[in-house]
């Protein structure tokens, strides 16, 4: 009897964790086909401020803009990640912690402090503003995740394979071309849509560094919210939310594969 009270207890507490976390977002969501425009009163079902949103050019701009940042910036923090993650995990050097610590770091620190160093550098080196700085910004505080995405997917991998290769005189690149690369893919796409996903969402950082003609889809809603809470917020906000939840569940699918991969082969 106590074992099931207690069973019941953690489950109605879990239950009112995620009602806590999600109902906010799904009553966004309602109330985004809400034909009112008054949020607090419901009239009727409309999809009027999802075709009063694609219409909207500035919106469509500032689509633009995210996409754009996001997949440049996703392949180069991929690319750079996945090397620092191979690096890491098959070479033994004297300052190993501390070089793993630093890449680490950018995960810890305060995302108004990344902005704002990264706004005093890139004005003392007198880089201006724009699309460039943007994509730099991403590139640095993404990296740490793709490195630890992948050197994940690295641990559970089993380096007799690539010893095997080598045995059989494959080079270095063969081996980690045909070996290495196919079973670290998982954790890599997992890793890119991570640093995707942050990217698409991060309003902090492009903040600082974000110029006049470089405005994101994050920095778009926050200036709509500024000028008055329209409807079309809520429609864009569920879009933008139903993106980052669909990728976030894709690269949740990839990176558990490799904690089976030992116990299997």
């Amino acid at each position: 009897m106590q074992k099931t009270w207690r069973s019941h207890l953690m489950v109605a507490y879990s239950l009112a964790i995620l009602a806590f976390l999600y109902l906010p977002l799904l009553i966004l969501a309602m109330y985004s086909f809400n034909e009112s425009r008054i949020n607090a009163v419901w009239t009727g079902f409309t999809f009027n401020w999802y075709e009063a949103l694609f219409q909207n050019r500035r919106v469509l701009e500032a689509l633009t803009n995210s996409l754009f940042i996001a997949v440049i910036s996703t392949i180069a923090s991929t690319t750079l990640g996945t090397i620092a993650a191979i690096a890491l995990n098959r070479y033994q050097y004297k300052y190993k912690p501390v070089i793993n610590g630093l890449l680490y770091l950018p995960i810890l620190i305060p995302e108004i402090v990344m902005g704002l160093s990264l706004l005093v550098l890139f004005a003392q080196a007198q880089v201006p503003l724009g699309k460039t700085t943007l994509i730099l910004a991403h590139i640095t505080f993404r990296v740490s995740f793709v490195v630890i995405t992948v050197n994940a997917r690295l641990e559970g991998m089993r380096h007799e394979l690539e010893q095997a290769a080598m045995d059989l005189y494959a080079t270095p690149w063969k081996t980690f071309r045909y070996v290495t690369l196919p079973l670290a893919l998982p954790g890599i796409v997992a890793g890119a849509l991570i640093a995707f996903t942050l990217s698409i969402d991060d309003f902090i950082i492009s903040f600082f560094v974000a110029g006049p003609n470089s405005t994101t889809l994050p920095l778009y809603i926050y200036a709509m919210v500024k000028r008055g809470i329209s409807p079309e917020i809520n429609a864009l906000s569920t879009l933008l939310m139903f993106a980052t939840i669909t990728l976030v569940v894709i690269a949740q699918i990839l990176q558990p594969q490799h904690t089976s991969d030992k116990n299997s082969d």
